[in-house]
């Protein structure tokens, strides 16, 4: 079972839904939208199948199914970690994304829950990137959303993340990276330039035994790849990261490794109960042998 994408249609000169799904979406072939269609994989927002030589109707909420041909199979699996009315706790592998994209659309966390749970309400609130193992939160139902999306938004959400990086004996820990982050080049990289603050991290050392550190990171914002340019930008960047190694010094029989940054807890005060929530990932990080 799996999620379908949604577009509102936008004005365009288009005389047929065909033709401006095609117009819209210029990577996928026309012979492509037609079998869609063919397959009733292009629909209302009822769920009602479409078809092709429909006219174009600005509004129009459509939503389709994406497909990937020879998607790659992730050989890693997901653990369910809590689940009730209006909360799932799921702890993610290393390489799964947990949203449909670009070539990822069945091997994702949401497409794996939403089959394994039948709930195709369920919704995350907020990410991990697909190198990052760990925690991550959804939403079981949409009275409740807001409530738990606030949680983030108003930055009540307590996470914990543990990473191994290089050692920084220099160093007096805690201590905080504070800097601003923007995107940088090429446009999915992030960068620190001059300027006021925007991303906050607190490192603290667990194990700095060895070459390399054990690192608990708490962020106190939730800027794209904060975690892992602080870290970089410090002089240790976070084994196993592809897009930050610039001030690595490559360690012998490491290059290879998961990213080694873990989603280790979450702690909040639960805006329906009340009660405070505590969640552990059982997940470890370690160095392949």
């Amino acid at each position: 079972m799996f999620l379908p994408s949604r577009l509102q249609l936008p004005p365009g000169d288009w005389i047929t839904l065909l033709d401006g799904l095609c117009a819209r979406f210029p990577r996928i072939d026309r012979a492509q939208w037609q079998d869609r269609f063919a397959r009733g994989r292009v629909q209302d927002a009822r769920g009602r199948a479409l078809a092709p030589d429909m006219p174009w109707q600005v509004g129009l909420e459509v939503q389709y199914f994406r497909e990937v041909a020879d998607e790659p199979l992730i050989p890693f699996a997901e653990r369910i970690v809590h689940v009730d009315d209006h909360l799932l706790v799921a702890d993610k592998p290393h390489f799964l994304p947990v949203t449909p994209a670009g070539g990822h659309v069945r091997e994702t966390l949401l497409a794996r829950l939403v089959a394994r749970t039948g709930n195709t309400d369920l919704v995350p609130l907020h990410r991990l990137d697909r190198l990052t193992a760990g925690l991550v939160l959804f939403s079981v139902q949409p009275a409740s959303r807001d409530a738990y999306q606030r949680l983030f938004r108003e930055r009540r959400i307590e996470k914990t993340y543990e990473a191994l990086a290089p050692a920084l004996p220099g160093r007096s820990f805690p201590l905080q990276r504070h800097s601003r982050l923007v995107p940088g080049e090429p446009f999915f990289r992030m960068e620190e330039v001059a300027g006021e603050a925007n991303a906050r991290s607190r490192i603290e050392v667990i194990d700095a035994e060895g070459a390399l550190w054990r690192y608990r990171l708490l962020p106190e914002t939730g800027r794209k790849h904060q975690l892992r340019v602080h870290m970089a930008m410090l002089g240790a960047p976070i084994v196993g990261d592809p897009l930050y190694p610039q001030l690595q010094q490559r360690l012998a029989g490491v290059a290879e490794a998961p990213l080694q940054l873990l989603a280790q807890a979450l702690a909040f005060d639960d805006p329906m109960s009340g009660e405070r929530r505590v969640f552990i990932s059982g997940r470890s990080l370690r160095l392949p042998e």
